[in-house]
């Protein structure tokens, strides 16, 4: 069934000037409402967000969506009390009545000696050009085009490719902007493009499926719709024929494209939240050794066109590239002013998460680590979210290939994967140079040591 929300005409291109003369006023006048209102400090945001979001399945449309979001939050500081509020009404009244429920809020709070805007001294004064900002103009027409071309190229690869989940293509941008009462004042434009198919393969009356993605700022850094669909193909055909595993130990390697959540669990274990809570295996850690020497790990905020990049984060405090991990040795937490207070220490400038993490990548590509790897298990897939970052137990539903000789030999399934991540990172032995571009975390293939198996 073909649904559809259309709208009279396309969007023209945000013009960051004049976003920024029209919305300044209303941050100013709500900063200004909230003090009167006896408010010791306050921040406040307005966000604008649009774009088109196009499904397709089996040749046909399946939805044609046009989206167009607005959003104002503050957050105010009677001393050490605090409060929010949010709408999606920009008009004067509305903003006005947001500071006053915020204030309303932050009366009856309890008081946190941690609370409070982030020291003026953090915040961004520079603000560097990312090139963050692509409007696509693609039109419904030619959305619905690349769609059906990524899925028609993904079913062409093999007659034993008969179904599929869909592709969508979709294409967003947005303004932000963040003041406080400190002087604080900025705004900017940014953009996020993609294309996903996936399609279902069936052979002797096993069904097996995959996908493929591209993601980017900026649609001419998307890879083409049948790139996208041959490789969604090929994943989905190599799949077929999947076997059950015994249970053994081996060393393992995690695709590209899941080595990631490594590093995101190691993120968490090291997120002020947590460490403030007593509730992660890398407490007191700083300094201490937490991957082996090879291992290198930072925070590069500032790359152009980067899916992770800015100028400052979800405070307003600045962002600037740092090494997290240098030679294995755990060199920074990751901070922002709250959790920073509660431990004693100053922000980091990660309030909203990491910007463009990355791993430094080895020599090999992946088919070097499979050949360093001999023997063992090749993982394209993980399932279930079996980890306790209290204890760093690691348990998760994985599939994959299993490999000989540095040789894929047939696919496997229904297995599970288990350690624990203390002892994984530190015998973490190559990483690859495929390193996937797509999201926030930047990291190649992951070779380790040892890991357990659990299968039949």
């Amino acid at each position: 069934m073909i649904q559809r929300r259309t709208v009279s005409k396309s969007y023209a291109p945000i013009n960051e000037p004049e976003a920024f003369e029209r919305f300044a006023p209303k941050i100013q006048a709500t900063l200004k409402s909230a003090q009167q209102k006896g408010a010791s400090g306050a921040e406040a945001g307005i966000s604008i967000e649009r774009g088109l979001s196009v499904a397709a399945r089996m040749g046909e449309v399946e939805t044609i969506e046009h989206h167009l979001s607005r959003g104002f939050g503050i957050t105010v500081y009677f001393g050490l009390r605090k409060g929010s509020a949010s709408s999606s009404d920009l008009s004067e009244k509305a903003l006005e009545e947001t500071v006053e429920a915020a204030c309303r809020i932050a009366r009856l709070a309890a008081e946190d000696p941690a609370q409070g805007l982030p020291d003026q001294a953090h915040l961004a004064t520079d603000f560097p050009a990312l090139d963050l900002y692509h409007p696509w103009g693609v039109t419904p027409d030619e959305a619905i085009q690349a769609a059906i071309t990524a899925e028609a190229a993904a079913l062409a690869v093999h007659p034993d490719l008969r179904n599929s989940e869909g592709s969508e293509v979709s294409s967003f941008e947005g303004y932000r902007m963040l003041g406080n009462s400190h002087g604080f004042l900025h705004g900017y434009a940014s953009s996020r493009h993609s294309l996903s198919v996936s399609v279902i393969g069936e052979r002797e009356g096993e069904m097996q499926r995959d996908d493929w993605w591209t993601c980017a700022r900026n649609a001419l850094d998307l890879e083409t719709a049948d790139t996208v669909g041959r490789i969604a193909g090929e994943r989905t055909l190599r799949r077929l024929g999947s076997r059950n595993l015994g249970s053994r130990r081996c060393p393992v390697i995690f695709a590209a494209d899941v080595a990631s959540s490594l590093l995101g669990h190691f993120i968490g274990a090291i997120r002020g939240g947590n460490l403030y809570r007593k509730s992660s295996f890398l407490l007191d850690h700083l300094g201490k050794e937490v991957f082996p020497a090879f291992i290198d790990l930072r925070e590069d905020p500032h790359l152009p066109r980067a899916l992770g990049s800015a100028p400052y984060d979800a405070e307003g405090v600045r962002t600037q590239g740092r090494a997290l991990v240098e030679k294995g040795v755990l060199k920074s937490y990751v901070l922002s002013s709250y959790s920073a207070r509660r431990l004693g220490l100053e922000t980091t400038g990660n309030a909203g998460g990491v910007h463009n993490l990355t791993i430094s990548p080895g020599t090999e590509d992946l088919k070097g680590l499979l050949r360093q790897m001999g023997t063992g298990l090749y993982i394209t897939d993980l399932m279930g979210q079996g980890v306790n970052l209290v204890t760093g137990d690691y348990s998760r539903g994985a599939s994959g290939f299993w490999v000989e000789g540095g040789e894929m030999l047939y696919p496997v399934e229904e297995i599970t994967i288990a350690g624990n991540l203390r002892s994984m990172f530190k015998e973490m032995v190559a990483v690859g140079k495929d390193v996937d571009l797509r999201g926030n975390t930047r990291t190649g293939s992951i070779l380790m040591d040892q890991m357990t198996v659990a299968g039949n």
